[in-house]
């Protein structure tokens, strides 16, 4: 029962109290590794849900806790919505398989290793051809701040200004990688859209919302002309919602629904 104040009114809960979830941390690089590859495939399933899934392109990696040049990937050809903990592949920079049962996609991984390789900070890199992302890459345009969302893109987002094809190789890769920088997500122009994130919640969270922001900005300028959010504003709320902690906050609602009803749960 909730203690009450002298006033008659119900006294506050001592924050210590109050259950708000954070990033777990791990006592061990196994602990670390199964909560990664419960979460990588968690958000495959989500992906599956949202309808990201195009044929067999996509994919989510996440960096190995112990082995920092090697990525734990969604195997190529099985559905997103099936796909379980113990169905990731790991795979080396090269796009070798170190251990699972299945292939790769070996022209979509060109991009992630590279993108890996070039970002030491990234564990996560998120990548499908997703309906808005790539309605918003044929127009070769950016993310504006005309919601508050979407502020959290704003300067912190590339583009790509050119079709790179099907990549098939290192140099391809690197220029993406390049184009990305410091940055959380980047616009591959006529092909989709890219995130990444200090975890596979974040970067999972940063294409979620960046496909959604691509949606909700082709939807107002089919109604009419978008109101810009100033930039002083637009900077400001970008310091307030764009970390990667913050995404990681948000996408713990979505995470709880693959993880209750998901396959595979775990961590």
């Amino acid at each position: 029962m909730t203690e009450m104040s002298l006033s008659g009114s119900p006294a506050p809960i001592p924050v210590d109290r109050l259950r708000f979830a954070l990033p777990p941390v791990h006592d061990s690089p196994a602990a670390e590794r199964a909560h990664r590859k419960s979460r990588l495939a968690g958000a495959l399933r989500l992906f599956g849900r949202f309808g990201y899934e195009e044929g067999v392109s996509g994919h989510i990696t996440a960096r190995d806790p112990e082995f920092a040049d090697c990525f734990w990937v969604n195997p190529f050809g099985m559905p997103f919505t099936r796909i379980t903990a113990d169905d990731l592949v790991l795979v080396n920079e090269r796009g070798q398989v170190v251990a699972g049962r299945y292939h790769v996609n070996q022209a979509a991984f060109v991009v992630h290793a590279q993108v890996h390789r070039a970002r030491p900070d990234v564990v996560a890199v998120a990548h499908t051809h997703s309906v808005h992302g790539r309605a918003l890459a044929a127009l070769g345009e950016l993310i504006e701040p005309i919601t508050q969302e979407a502020c959290a893109f704003y300067e912190d987002h590339a583009l790509v200004d050119r079709y790179t094809g099907v990549i098939v190789d290192e140099e391809e890769g690197q220029q993406i990688a390049t184009a990305l920088g410091p940055y959380k997500g980047v616009v591959l122009r006529n092909h989709g859209l890219l995130t990444v994130g200090d975890s596979v919640d974040a970067a999972a969270w940063w294409f979620i919302s960046m496909e959604r922001c691509a949606q909700v900005q082709l939807t107002a300028r089919a109604a009419g002309k978008p109101l810009l959010i100033d930039h002083r504003d637009a900077v400001a709320t970008r310091e307030q919602l764009g970390t990667d902690l913050v995404a990681w906050i948000n996408y713990q609602p979505l995470w709880r629904q693959v993880d209750d009803t998901g396959p595979g749960r775990a961590g």
